[in-house]
């Protein structure tokens, strides 16, 4: 097969740039794959070239280079098919929407995988019948505001299938919208086995690892971890991780550590690449999210041997953990309960290796030759039904198509008519300001 992904960055760092790296370099082994980013900002990619992927990008932010794109006239012109609901919009223009449209217009693969609703947009509305048509979604539906769910109720019909990375969003999309002729499957990401012997169990560490955001509840996990100490002071904690682009958190989670008296037990560490060596030295790791998409740091985690201690938030941590026998799920947001599912596996250095051996052979099910061959048999499916005639007619095709024309014409003036109250309401505010009456 001929497989083309569809990358917003692939030269930036991020959990979806490294998951479809993996899954591309995987698949490059029995077929020709490439990665298309739409936008290029250095030479290399940062998390280096997956071997065996024919790497290639659309606009190239390089000013050092003889493509460079930044001066281009359309590149300040706003995004018209890139849907305003998707985070990234600001970064996306009127050249980018040339640029992918000319992009899949040329197309020549056998399947076409977007990796963000923006870009599935793109490939449901201008890649015309052949290539089968993939929509990976990296996040959650419940993650998405009401525009960009919206968008995404309006344009996926026209796909051929979207993939999840956990059931219980398969389920949000199979129930919640009216994707009719649409495969929906759930495809949790890969982590490749460490490179690293698996930890021991005997270190007297437990180890955090992700960007430091409130969303990671890091502030839940040392209040917990201070009920550890207080039973258990031989034992610290490590916690990797960039901060926000503020440096708030970061700052609150010092200051936590200093109010509890816990700075010769609790370390920020800052962010570590790659990460395998700094799980194996501790003996357990701790997850305390309000929410994850997937959970990849628990994956990782158990491929190097430690049992997870994980809070049951949405959506991924259920999927992954199997309680009481390779970890531990506790209530989402209770302090206390992470802290004696953590005490009781420090107390008892037999459960905690048994444990951790359990771990590390549930997680190899999502090595990635495994996982790689479920998108590989997902997308011989969706080939073969398109040979012996796919299950929405052209006839359909073009419906939706005049159906999103008419909502583009739509959402266009609604979109002015919110841009000229936004203009009176802030003309009338100056106007006032200067004591005049609009």
């Amino acid at each position: 097969m001929r497989i083309s992904f569809l990358l917003h960055n692939a030269y930036g760092i991020g959990g979806t740039i490294r998951t479809t790296f993996t899954l591309a370099r995987t698949l490059a082994e029995r077929h020709e794959v490439e990665i298309v980013s739409v936008f290029r900002h250095r030479d290399e990619p940062t998390l280096g070239a997956p071997p065996g992927v024919t790497m290639r990008h659309l606009v190239d932010l390089r000013k050092h280079s003889s493509g460079y794109d930044g001066d281009h006239p359309d590149y300040r012109r706003p995004a018209k098919v890139f849907p305003r609901g998707d985070g990234r919009w600001k970064q996306y223009s009127k050249l980018t929407d040339d640029r992918i449209a000319a992009h899949l217009r040329g197309l020549e693969a056998d399947v076409v995988v977007g990796t963000r609703p923006g870009l599935n947009v793109h490939i449901a509305r201008q890649t015309r019948r052949g290539p089968v048509r993939v929509a990976q979604e990296h996040l959650t539906l419940d993650s998405h505001g009401y525009r960009l769910r919206r968008e995404i109720g309006h344009r996926y019909p026209l796909l051929d299938a979207v993939t999840t990375v956990t059931e219980a969003d398969a389920r949000s999309y199979r129930t919640r919208l009216k994707l009719s002729g649409v495969t929906i499957a759930a495809v949790p990401n890969s982590v490749p086995a460490p490179s690293v012997p698996p930890a021991d169990a005997t270190a007297k560490w437990v180890v955090a690892a992700g960007r430091l955001t409130s969303v990671k509840r890091y502030d839940l996990l040392i209040e917990a971890f201070a009920k550890v100490v207080a039973a258990r002071p031989d034992w610290r904690l490590r916690v990797y991780g960039s901060g926000d682009a503020t440096g708030n958190e970061k700052s609150a989670l010092r200051a936590l550590i200093e109010e509890r008296g816990l700075h010769n037990h609790v370390f920020l560490m800052g962010p570590a690449n790659p990460l395998e060596p700094e799980w194996v030295k501790g003996s357990i790791a701790a997850v305390t999210s309000r929410l994850e998409s997937f959970g990849m740091t628990i994956v990782e985690a158990m491929r190097c041997g430690l049992p997870v201690v994980s809070t049951d938030c949405p959506h991924g941590p259920r999927e992954i953990i199997e309680d009481g026998v390779d970890g531990r799920l506790v209530p989402n947001g209770d302090a206390d309960a992470v802290a004696d599912a953590l005490l009781a596996l420090i107390q008892d250095d037999e459960l905690r290796r048994r444990t951790g051996q359990a771990a590390l052979a549930a997680a190899e099910r999502f090595d990635p030759a495994r996982i790689a061959e479920r998108h590989a048999a997902l997308f011989a499916e969706l080939l073969e039904r398109g040979e012996h005639g796919r299950s929405r007619s052209r006839a359909r095709d073009a419906l939706h198509r005049v159906r999103g024309s008419l909502l583009d014409g739509l959402y266009a003036l609604r979109y002015r008519a919110a841009d000229q109250l936004r203009k009176r309401k802030a003309a009338g505010k100056r106007a006032k300001g200067k004591g005049k009456r609009v």
